[in-house]
């Protein structure tokens, strides 16, 4: 059996062959981020017919620009959110397992400048540890100041009094999406990126489908099917208003986004393979200094934002605000020369009802599940750590409303995704050939294994990309496939004619090179 044969082909042809098949499926789902995909897995390894579709790429949105973090949630034990907190570690443990290759753990260090911190955060990590139980990573500890230096050598020492360390995890969100989904491809579900839903389908006041427009040809087509989920993240509500004007009931907002800015650095500013946590900065929000694929993520912030940009963009005083906070507690501090790329997310926060949204820090990190009038299940809220279990309550809902026919759980909790290999590699590492885990040897198959196009790719991995990965565009081989655009924007952009010019030829379109040389210069400019 050749590679070729174990790999799913993601011809783009094939792809829109199939949606426009007669078909009604089990369950639609709308929206390509990790909440999306999960679902979309989850149902399909239960045996459900499954379509997912995706306006833009799979994790464009929110779920490519986390703090790469997989964590129980310290701060949310701060709040008293105990069962957030249990649920979250033990899920952290299952995504390790699942897919090691993109996911591991990661010993974080907070350093004490005052004599009360280390016993007082101290005390909170030891209770963060007897709720991982044996999902534990590794145990606390309490640091003097020589062992602080020696795990944080950048630290600041003035008045350094010692630390405390502890572990989660890290991983590399838009390939772990992408491995949602091509594991959900492998179960028999039907994924399309750039494929957006234009609108739903009522009979008799129930919905029964979705028309969805192909981005590429602008080809409009028909989706039938029993259950439809609406997975868009902070695009939620869009699909709630058009639900509600069509069965005459008014959809309140529920999603209050918040926005996350994140600042990469080179390592040199955090050498070594620990993060670096300050639980409360001067404003009260937190700062995490991260080792990420051979860089330093700095960040990140929690601000409100009212408007919904595809691409938002860092408000002047947040990257100050990083800045400034980074120069406190690290004695090389990066200044605004240093930075090599600034991206920025937003979070999907659900508000209480009446609520005006305007204290993010304080909404809810836990997810929502609503079922509509007419059927629409929407999903929204939560984290990447517990994207597995949200999938599980999105069927369980969907199961109660007597959308789908219930069928056993629990089938994804030891489902290794796609790639799944034990690595000797730490994603704290430049980016190489082994963040492919077990398919490294399909990449390296591939014509070009051997030609280096800068930071880590490869030309084999760009094909890899088109025909195994669903890519069409430079961006999504230099943000998501490779994470280039996010670790250093000015080579992504110096690499993004070598790209375009593959992908052209791979896939006999337009790879949208003008448009991301301009999102690339984006990513470098510092907000005015």
């Amino acid at each position: 059996m050749t590679f070729e044969t174990l790999l799913l082909p993601t011809h783009r042809a094939e792809l829109i062959n199939r949606l426009r098949a007669p078909q009604t499926y089990d369950i639609a789902i709308i929206g390509g981020g990790a909440t999306g995909l999960g679902v979309a897995l989850d149902a399909a390894a239960r045996g459900f017919s499954v379509v997912l579709v995706e306006s833009h790429d799979f994790a464009k949105g929110t779920s490519s620009r986390a703090t790469k973090l997989v964590h129980g949630g310290v701060r949310y034990l701060a709040q008293g959110n105990i069962s957030l907190v249990r649920e979250a570690l033990h899920e952290r443990t299952r995504l390790l397992a699942n897919a090691p290759h993109l996911a591991q753990p990661l010993a974080f260090v907070m350093p004490s400048y005052k004599f009360w911190e280390a016993p007082f955060y101290g005390v909170g990590l030891k209770m963060y540890d007897a709720l991982a139980g044996k999902s534990g990573l590794g145990a606390t500890e309490f640091l003097s100041r020589t062992e602080t230096l020696q795990l944080l050598p950048t630290a600041h020492q003035d008045g350094l009094k010692g630390g405390v360390k502890y572990w989660d995890g890290q991983f590399d969100d838009a390939r772990l999406a992408l491995a949602l989904a091509r594991s959900a491809a492998r179960a028999g579900a039907l994924l399309v990126n750039y494929c957006a839903a234009t609108g739903l389908i009522h009979e008799k006041g129930k919905l029964a489908g979705l028309r969805v427009t192909d981005a590429e040809s602008g080809q409009t087509l028909t989706i039938k099917s029993k259950c439809i989920v609406n997975a868009a993240g902070v695009w939620v509500d869009q699909l709630r208003l058009l639900d509600g004007q069509a069965i005459g009931r008014e959809a309140k907002p529920m999603v209050a986004p918040s926005q996350g800015v994140h600042i990469v650095v080179d390592r040199s500013f955090l050498p070594g393979d620990h993060a670096l946590l300050i639980p409360k900065t001067a404003d009260g929000r937190v700062l995490f200094a991260v080792p990420w694929l051979g860089k330093t993520i700095l960040g990140t912030t929690d601000t409100p934002r009212n408007d919904l940009a595809r691409e938002p963009v860092a408000f002047r005083e947040e990257v100050d605000f990083i800045l400034g906070e980074s120069a406190r507690y690290l004695s090389k501090a990066p200044g605004p020369a240093d930075i090599r790329s600034i991206w920025v997310g937003l979070r999907p926060l659900v508000k209480p009802p009446e609520d005006d949204g305007e204290r993010t820090q304080a909404l809810s990190r836990e997810h929502t599940v609503l079922v509509s009038k007419s059927g629409l299940v929407t999903v929204t809220g939560g984290k990447w750590t517990t994207y597995r279990a949200m999938a599980e309550d999105v069927l369980d809902n969907c199961f109660a409303a007597h959308l789908l026919a219930k069928r056993p759980g629990g089938v994804t909790a030891d489902l290794r995704l796609v790639g799944a290999q034990p690595s000797s590699h730490k994603i704290s590492e430049p980016p190489g050939i082994h963040q492919y885990g077990s398919e490294a040897p399909a990449v390296l198959a591939l014509p070009g294994a051997d030609r280096v196009l800068g930071g880590g790719l490869t030309e084999a991995m760009v094909r890899f990309a088109a025909r195994h990965e669903y890519a069409r565009t430079v961006e999504d081989v230099l943000a998501r496939r490779s994470r280039l655009l996010f670790l250093d924007a000015a080579l992504a952009k110096s690499l993004a004619g070598l790209v375009a010019a593959l992908l052209a030829e791979e896939n006999q379109v337009d790879p949208q090179l003008t448009a991301f040389l301009a999102l690339a210069d984006r990513y470098l400019a510092l907000p005015t």
